[in-house]
Formats: C-alpha cells, structure tokens, sequence
C-alpha cells in the first residue's frame, strides 16, 4: 500500500477468488468450471467498475504496489486450499489461535529488528482503540470467520467474499462520511453480487419428463 493507491490495491487483492480457483485446479482441490471462472471473473469486473474513479491516477512505480497485493492473494490463496484440510481434523478455533499465534512471532521479530515498536511509547487512546479493534475483528474474528467458511465451503466460494470488501468500505463511507454514491459504484455493486450469484450456485438441472402415453 506505501506503493500504491487504496483503489489499486483493492482491485489486486480481488483477484483472489481467481487464483484461488486456478491454483486449486492446477493442485486438484477443486474444479475448474465454466460457471465458475464466469461468475468469479464478473465479481472483479464489478469491483473495477466500483474503483473506476480512483483507478484512473497513480503515483510514479504504482505497478510495485500492485505486483505486491498480487502476490500477497496469491499466498492467501495458497492458504486457504492448504489449510482446509488441518482446519477438518482440528476446527476453526484451536487452527486460528495456532496461526495467529505463529504470525504474532513472526512480526515481533520483524517490529524488533525495524525498531518499529518506537511510536508505541506515544500511543494514546485513539491508537490503542485502533489497535485493538484491528485485533479483535480485523484479525482474530476475520480469520476464525474465514477458517469457519473453508470448513463449510470450497475456498474459491469463501475468496469470492474479498470482492464485497471495497463495496461495503465504499457504502460505509457513503453513510458516514457523506462520500457520493457514484452511478459506477452502483452498477458495481450489482455486477458483483450478479458475479457472486452466478460462481456459488449451480445449474439446474433438466430433468426430461417423459409424455404420458396412458
């Protein structure tokens, strides 16, 4: 995100549900289907109709940023098809506090050796909240929530919901912060769920219904 802007960055981290989907294929965890990869491709047309307005500017070297929220969805995506079966055997709960737990040290080291943990001597109430709600829901619950899902659910199905995440900080602030709500963001936001729609539910079936000849 230091590269690039907030609009990119949400566009690169919506193509999650299409890696998901091809590195599932590509490790047989799941198929590939033609309503699927539809569905899946839509939800990101959705999304980049919503962003349009803040896609059109970028700073100098945005494509670093962008490269980056790539492949931080690819590592989700590798995740979530990897984990799914631990996430089976042990549950949602004990599986999230492991990882986080091993992402936590991880961190702390890295926050050790930058010298990162200097501006926390200056936190007031504000940063602590901050802080804390970021744990709280922006980690422990997303997670758990997530891990849940992939218990329940193909992970491409569960990647598809990262594509309602610049949808809703877009109506959240159209509610909070007065921000307009664009002709665009509205042809978005139905595109998306049209996209969601169409990848999580099959087809029907056609049952051929013999004539009654009695």
């Amino acid at each position: 995100m230091i590269f690039t802007t907030a609009a990119r960055g949400a566009l690169a981290l919506s193509t999650l549900p299409l890696l998901t989907m091809l590195v599932g294929a590509v490790l047989g965890a799941e198929a590939l289907t033609a309503r699927k990869t539809t569905g899946v491709l839509i939800t990101i047309l959705g999304v980049s109709m919503a962003l349009l307005s803040g896609l059109a500017t970028a700073p100098p070297g945005a494509w670093r940023g962008d490269l980056l929220m790539i492949a931080a969805a690819l590592c989700m995506a590798l995740y979530s098809i990897w984990s799914k079966p631990y996430i089976r055997c042990s549950g949602p709960i004990p599986f999230t506090t492991l990882a986080m737990a091993a992402g936590a040290v991880v961190l702390i080291v890295a926050s050790l050796l930058r010298g990162s943990f200097a501006p926390v001597a200056d936190f007031g109430a504000p940063q602590w909240f901050g802080a804390i709600y970021l744990g709280a829901f922006g980690a422990a619950l997303t997670f758990y929530l997530w891990a849940f899902a992939l218990e329940r659910t193909t992970p491409t199905r569960v990647a598809i919901s990262v594509t309602v995440n610049p949808i809703s900080a877009s109506l959240v602030g159209a509610a909070l912060l007065g921000e307009p709500l664009s002709w665009n963001l509205v042809a978005g936001i139905v595109t998306v769920f049209v996209g969601i729609r169409i990848a999580t539910t099959e087809p029907p079936l056609a049952h051929a219904v013999a004539p009654d000849m009695r």
